[in-house]
């Protein structure tokens, strides 16, 4: 993607020598010709860089049987998590290459991932695991294998990037351009191609945090779905630039009043949150956004509909204020037929 934290780039535009490689030359025996021979083949991987390389995942699909797996695999379309790495961001820089994964595996429709790991790796493992990874077996060289099918788990995250949308509510909660594409860069417009997506840790984990006031936040509840509606800039028309770009499911909502610390507000809020320190201090002495929903970043719509769509296809009235607004199952389903939502991500 044009302007990422995330690339993809061809193995040929690497140096194997440099030291963010060295820990995979030392685990994996030929790891240098492999990656010599991927970069003959023109092939090409997702790396995260930062002055220097932080992250590196490579991709395949696989059609095959692993006799060297126990219990073997048999024969079936997967997508392979071939080689996969993070540097100093720990968990917060996996979430994003997870969220790539899945969304990769979803819209191939692939009913199954996996990926080998060392069980060193514990931090990544947990990572796996909390988004639907199982163990299933290991290699002789020790590597286990984990991996996601498209079993149901009833959990936001295990069941991630996927929404259950049968038994919850649904409403369209509105974001300020200022913080829409720094919270959701998989979603950021056309018109904002020369916006830089900086490696912040609230742009990449796939956990969002937002501070509001709007009447009627207080009925949100964990498994709601929300619709982010990224309102109209400066002096343009909402009719044309106020528009719909993502859905994300409600994890937990809190109430600023709930907590006895400054400290306890501001470690809740963690790293998910778009605010700096100096905001969240304001909001603590003010209390005048007190209400406070943790949602899980599913969906980028490949379509974006603007408010004049949502009017003529009768999901809201003209004279709707879309701040935060409860919508119908059919409502949610016209949005996530107009902005053309891969089926594959709607658990029914």
């Amino acid at each position: 993607m044009k302007n990422d934290v995330i690339e993809h780039v061809k193995f040929s535009d690497l140096n194997v020598n440099d030291p963010f490689f060295l820990s995979l030359i030392e685990d994996y025996e030929g790891f240098k010709h492999w990656f010599i021979k991927k970069s003959n083949q023109g092939e090409k991987v997702y790396i995260l860089k930062e002055q220097k390389l932080m992250g590196f995942l490579y991709l395949k699909e696989e059609n095959e049987e692993s006799i060297d797996i126990n219990p073997k695999f048999p024969k079936k379309r997967r997508l392979k998590i071939g080689t996969f790495k993070i540097d100093a961001h720990g968990t917060v820089l996996g979430q994003r290459f997870i969220g790539l994964i899945l969304k990769q595996m979803i819209e191939q429709k692939h009913n199954e991932c996996y990926v080998t790991i060392f069980n060193k790796q514990q931090p990544l493992i947990k990572l796996f695991e909390k988004f639907g990874f199982k163990l299933w077996g290991s290699k002789e060289n020790g590597e286990l294998i984990y991996v996601k099918t498209l079993e149901y788990h009833n959990n936001l995250y295990k069941d991630f990037p996927r929404i259950q949308s049968q038994n919850s509510s649904k409403y369209i909660l509105s974001i300020y351009p200022e913080y829409h594409t720094k919270l959701f860069p998989y979603s950021r417009l056309q018109t904002e191609n020369d916006h830089k997506v900086e490696d912040l840790s609230f742009t990449n984990t796939l956990e969002k945090v937002y501070l509001a006031k709007m009447y009627g936040m207080d009925k949100l509840k964990s498994g709601d779905l929300i619709i982010i509606y990224r309102t109209a800039e400066n002096n343009k028309s909402a009719e044309y630039s106020s528009v719909i770009t993502s859905v994300c499911s409600v994890v937990d909502t809190r109430n600023i009043n709930e907590f006895n610390t400054k400290e306890e507000f501001i470690k809740y809020c963690g790293k998910g949150t778009i605010f700096n320190t100096r905001e969240l201090n304001y909001f603590w002495s003010t209390k005048r956004y007190p209400y406070i929903v943790k949602m899980l970043y599913n969906i980028s719509l490949p379509k974006r509909i603007i408010r004049r769509e949502l009017i003529e296809n009768q999901v809201i009235n003209r004279s709707d204020y879309a701040g935060f607004l409860p919508l119908t199952n059919s409502q949610f389903e016209k949005i996530i037929e107009l902005g053309e939502v891969n089926e594959s991500f709607i658990i029914n």
